[in-house]
């Protein structure tokens, strides 16, 4: 017989259908091992499938790609919190609560916006790698190694000179592939608009191209914060589908808004 489990798509950090970043949101009742969610992700094919599971104090919630699980994802959170509270698992005024690979996150609503509270992500000086530098086919100004909530390293956050050169680049895919780590490519804003623009390319990790990347901006807002001398900033990731947020940096966290948007309601039948 089988069993029939609520899904989602959801488009975050955008009020728009078709815009932002998707990420599929399936409903668990109970646990279920990690390569079965490895595979559904596989058959969802979006840069990252969230499952919840109820627990008393919250949901569990794991992040995984078409291919690996990741330690922390921004706007599969978001949808999460977006579905949660359209499904009615949570009263509009509840804050979303989850235990998750790199410790609790919460959201919670703030008029049409969704908050999350996230860990910073600290960075250090690191060697260009020739590899990184013939993919992008641009030399960086300066490049940084950045480390997961976990304490790994993940990403290279090479910065270049303008916003032209991180929107035009034309990276090739398949000389990132062979690099460990994915790489934040950013640059301060020539608008009014935005404080800086990235892009966030995740060869490494099974997608080429992520349209907008909470996670990155556990770095970028330390980064750009520094730079800037500021701790509120409007942030937009320059990819084709392209994405903001308003961040803010509160010590050793960054605060991510932005909105969201389901554009699919569906059942899964395992």
């Amino acid at each position: 017989m089988k069993t029939e489990l609520p899904i989602f798509t959801v488009d975050a950090f955008t009020d728009a259908p078709f815009k932002g970043n998707p990420a599929a949101v399936c409903l668990l009742p109970e646990a279920r091992d990690a390569d079965w969610m490895l595979a559904v992700a596989a058959e969802m094919n979006l840069a990252e499938t969230a499952f919840l599971v109820p627990r008393a104090d919250g949901y569990d919630l794991r992040w995984f790609t078409p291919t690996v699980e990741i330690p922390l994802c921004g706007h599969a959170t978001l949808a999460s919190a977006h579905i949660l509270w359209q499904t009615g698992k949570l009263a509009a005024d509840e804050v979303a609560r989850f235990h998750t690979m790199s410790g609790w996150l919460t959201a919670k609503r703030i008029g049409e916006l969704i908050e999350l509270d996230f860990p910073a992500l600290t960075s250090y000086e690191a060697d260009v790698p020739e590899e990184m530098i013939a993919a992008l086919g641009v030399q960086p100004v300066s490049a940084k190694l950045l480390k997961d909530a976990t304490g790994r390293d993940r990403n290279y956050l090479a910065e270049f000179s303008d916003a032209r050169t991180v929107r035009e680049l034309h990276p090739s895919f398949m000389q990132l592939r062979s690099l460990p780590y994915g790489v934040i490519v950013t640059a301060q804003s020539d608008t009014s608009e935005f404080d800086f623009v990235s892009r966030y390319f995740a060869s490494a990790y099974g997608i080429d191209e992520d349209p907008v990347t909470g996670s990155a901006h556990c770095a970028l807002t330390p980064y750009w914060s520094a730079k800037l001398g500021k701790t509120e900033m409007m942030a937009y990731q320059a990819s084709a589908r392209g994405g903001q947020m308003q961040v803010v940096l509160q010590g050793d966290r960054v605060l991510m808004r932005g909105a969201a948007v389901t554009i699919l309601r569906g059942t899964l039948l395992v």
